[in-house]
């Protein structure tokens, strides 16, 4: 361990990166699917940031009860903490309390990554709301780290509006979705918003991450031609079933933009799920304009969490980190430097069949604008 520390310390040279640290996380066993989210989150630095600071503001507080918040905290605060520059870290207390959150992490059996990131921000999500909620019942309770302001959440198209709460993790992650539906006999457009926390694509073989997103928000036309009559769309103004034409486009985007790319497809013949190999390129700088109307949003690639392997309930997770201009590879334990050409021999594969099994499976972007920013 000691020598891989030296040998990335000395692939920097003179340039490493003030104050920052690169760590491998310990695998107990199957647990790679959690470590290669949690380095792509260390390298989130916004996230990074805020939980810096929400353990700096909590650690006092003596018997408060331990949640998943609390031991991803304490593991970031660790390793930022770390006198060496590199080294290996036992984020030993975060995974007992995610296998004593959630039983479907308790097995020794290869977990989702996808799974265990979603999970993860909807629990960190709810923790910080108990949070705001708390404090508002008991203001002396609170820190500058619960502080919440109003915003929407869950926007609906018609009746009362709430003013749900808005965390540090909403201004991160979320970003909204407006399904629209156009009734074709009347034009009336009804529009039903929704928050993510990250988009799930579904792809094609020889595509790109442009494409994969312009299909996302293609319009679809519902009528009942050799369909069922109830593919129709019931329209309000007509007050009767109508055809219509509806899609999805982002009306906010987020900060922070997580894809999560479906690469498993359901095999009806052979009653299992096939991962599918195709080549998806995705770019170092993406731009959203097939998906909104308004405004182009830009985004720099930092992170990406690779599968490796032939199906959906075996094989390994890695991840790849942009730090400080520089690439960098984790692989549980081990962390080394890799050129930024490497990120690409993870698109896929352009020939169906295909040895190549190292494929990546989440992508996150940072907006290169000020818009989301907190």
């Amino acid at each position: 361990m000691g020598a891989a520390g030296s040998k990335l310390e000395r692939a920097f040279g003179d340039q490493f990166p003030e104050g920052e640290r690169y760590f491998g996380l310990e695998n107990f066993g199957n647990t790679a699917y959690c470590n290669c989210v949690l380095q792509a989150l260390y390298f989130c630095v916004p996230f990074r940031e805020q939980l810096l600071e929400y353990y700096a503001n909590n650690k006092n507080i003596g018997d408060a009860e331990e949640n998943l918040l609390t031991c991803l905290a304490d593991l970031f605060t660790q390793i930022s903490s770390q006198k060496k520059k590199t080294g290996v870290i036992a984020p030993k207390r975060f995974v007992q309390r995610l296998k004593k959150q959630n039983e479907v992490f308790r097995s020794y059996m290869a977990q989702d990554a996808h799974e265990f990131l979603n999970f993860l921000l909807n629990e960190l999500v709810d923790i910080l709301e108990k949070d705001s909620q708390a404090a508002k019942s008991d203001p002396e309770a609170s820190s500058p780290s619960d502080k919440a302001a109003n915003g929407p959440k869950n926007v609906q198209a018609n009746g009362p509006q709430k003013d749900p709460l808005v965390t540090w993790m909403h201004k991160i992650f979320q970003g909204i979705l407006t399904n629209e539906t156009r009734c074709l006999r009347c034009e009336t457009v009804t529009a039903r918003d929704e928050t993510f926390f990250d988009l799930s694509l579904d792809i094609e073989q020889n595509s790109s991450i442009t494409s994969c997103l312009k299909n996302f928000s293609s319009t679809e036309t519902l009528n009942a031609e050799d369909k069922f009559f109830c593919d129709k769309f019931f329209c309000d103004k007509c007050c009767s079933l109508q055809e219509a034409q509806k899609r999805m486009k982002i009306k906010k985007p987020p900060h922070i933009l997580v894809i999560h790319l479906k690469r498993y497809e359901y095999i009806e013949q052979l009653g299992r799920y096939k991962k599918l190999s195709y080549r998806v390129v995705f770019p170092l700088e993406l731009k959203l304009s097939n998906t909104m109307e308004d405004a182009d949003s830009e985004y720099s690639l930092f992170a990406v969490v690779v599968h490796i392997g032939s199906g959906s309930n075996h094989g390994h997770y890695v991840c790849l980190v942009k730090s400080r201009n520089h690439w960098l590879f984790f692989d549980d334990e081990n962390v080394e430097m890799i050129d930024e050409s490497v990120v690409q021999t993870f698109f896929g594969s352009s020939h169906e069949y295909s040895s190549n099994t190292d494929l990546a499976y989440i992508l996150f972007y940072e907006s290169l604008g000020n818009d989301n920013k907190n």
